[in-house]
């Protein structure tokens, strides 16, 4: 089975995951406001504890998820269209519908050539309150699995290489949980209008 394939099945298994999660969101918790841009997940995930690095080199954990929600985006910077497309539509998201201590993540998935300060200027480029954050290959191994996120490095003619990656941006709540997950294609009106419909329900200020 070849890598690309590999990660077409995860891909497919991960949709398949987010829709059934659709269904049991809305059997279990009727109250739950509905999101146009993504689905609740049936019953929250606990992220399970990582170690990572921002742009100053300052570790980040799963502590620094506690007490402020959080939206989460896998990537890297060599990404020609998808990674900056979407942190395009998450910085006019924060800009339309700011919400109070909401912090976004951009975590890379290319270690070996994403370092702190290059994740970090990265991510700023497009938002300065914007989060990077690297380390290791184990590391990012840990904290994509913890995301159930696929990256699967793909060769490239002339000895280059790119990654492919999910897409997908999560929720995290207060309480270092995945409550949601938004797929694209992002539109950021839409987006805007569910975090702050989401907002009380995440443990954030709107």
């Amino acid at each position: 089975m070849t890598k690309r394939l590999s990660w077409l099945l995860v891909a497919v298994a991960a949709l398949c995951a987010a829709v059934a999660g659709f269904w049991l969101a809305r059997e279990l918790d009727s109250s739950a406001p509905p999101l146009a841009s993504g689905t609740w997940l049936g019953i929250p995930r606990s992220v399970a504890d990582f170690q990572l690095s921002d742009s100053e080199g300052r570790p980040f954990t799963r502590q620094n998820l506690l007490g402020q929600p959080s939206l989460v985006f896998f990537g890297f910077t060599h990404c020609p269209d998808v990674c900056p497309t979407t942190l395009v539509k998450l910085a006019q998201v924060k800009k339309t519908a700011p919400i109070a201590a909401m912090q976004v993540l951009f975590i890379t998935v290319d270690p070996e050539r994403d370092t702190t300060q290059a994740v970090g200027k990265y991510a700023h480029a497009f938002d300065p309150s914007f989060i990077g954050l690297t380390g290791d290959r184990a590391a990012i191994e840990k904290v994509t699995k913890a995301f159930a996120v696929a990256a699967v490095k793909v060769d490239l003619p002339g000895g280059d290489y790119t990654m492919d990656h999910s897409a997908a941006v999560f929720l995290v709540n207060a309480k270092a949980q995945i409550v949601g997950i938004f797929t694209p294609p992002f539109d950021s009106r839409r987006l805007a209008q569910d975090l702050v419909a989401a907002a009380p329900r995440v443990g954030a200020r709107s």
